[in-house]
């Protein structure tokens, strides 16, 4: 009997991952003998967007839009935000889980959805994000039946975030996904990201311009960068 699957279900992630007993890593080509050294490679390796210069003069290229009012938030949206979060996920830096925002404080309590609403508007009107809401633990795991780990790259990082920043920025992020795609502000081909879109889309997106013949010119293009 088959089973229809989702491409990202096809990932083994379950089976317990048994490391040797002994193992050295190393970063540029060096040991990672000492405490710092390991702590260096580690945060070099998963932080190597950090302080990284950024143009913003690409934003003058992109064309202007007419101007849209600016709504406040409502406790509505706050409530289906949480309604669609899992209790089971892991707690960030505050410890506080999505357990607890949908049993004991959030959803039952108005005084606390209400504040938190307040929080949310306040930022967007302030233009500020509060620095405990930047602070996150990054927890490095080894990625499953690899045959050695005393390279980096057989390692990946989780990051836990803060519950309350995550969860205004699900509310932010509907709002905006609303907005831009009622606007025709995404193009069409953008995927990623978005509700209702998956590596599915994709694939049957790749599916269409292989029959079509199209494919060819992007591989083309492909040889033409040097893309591998």
């Amino acid at each position: 009997m088959s089973k229809n699957k989702q491409p990202w279900d096809l990932i083994n992630w379950i089976k317990k991952c048994k490391l040797p007993t002994i193992e050295t890593l190393q970063f540029n080509r060096c040991l990672c003998i000492e405490l710092e050294d390991l702590w260096q490679a580690f945060y070099l390796t998963f932080n190597s967007a950090q302080n990284q210069h950024i143009n913003s003069q690409l934003l003058n290229k992109i064309s202007s839009k007419l101007l849209s009012k600016w709504l406040l938030f409502s406790k509505a949206e706050f409530n289906d935000a949480i309604n669609k979060c899992s209790s089971l996920s892991t707690s960030g830096p505050n410890h506080i889980s999505w357990h607890h925002c949908n049993v004991k404080i959030l959803v039952a309590n108005n005084k606390c959805i209400t504040n938190l609403v307040n929080i949310a508007n306040t930022c967007i009107n302030l233009s500020f994000w509060p620095l405990h809401f930047k602070k996150f633990t990054s927890i490095i795991i080894p990625k499953p039946n690899k045959v050695s780990y005393n390279f980096l790259k057989t390692f990946c990082s989780i990051v836990l975030l803060n519950i309350l920043k995550k969860l205004i920025e699900k509310v932010f992020s509907e709002r905006l996904q609303v907005q831009f795609i009622s606007s025709n502000f995404i193009h069409l081909n953008q995927l990623g990201g978005l509700k209702h879109c998956s590596t599915t889309d994709a694939s049957v997106y790749l599916t269409h311009l292989i029959c079509t013949g199209w494919i060819n010119d992007l591989h083309t293009s492909i040889l033409a960068f040097n893309i591998t």
